[in-house]
């Protein structure tokens, strides 16, 4: 049985890992998507979400600025 239980775990893991922004961009579109979502349904925004969001969106904004 506890080859099985880690047989479990391990697939576990790598659906975690299949599931995990592969960048810093990719994060912000997720938490940006969930986070419209909330908004069109009226639901209350997690305050450390919105704060991540603004932070992500400020530093994209300013690495776009010094590209241009």
């Amino acid at each position: 049985m506890a080859f099985d239980d880690l047989i479990t775990r391990i697939n576990l893991l790598f659906m975690e890992m299949e599931n995990q922004p592969e960048d810093a961009h990719e994060l912000y579109e997720n938490i940006h998507m969930e986070l419209n979502q909330m908004r069109a349904t009226g639901q209350p925004l997690p305050d450390d979400l919105v704060k991540l969001e603004e932070r992500l969106h400020q530093e994209f904004a300013a690495i776009a600025k010094k590209k241009s």
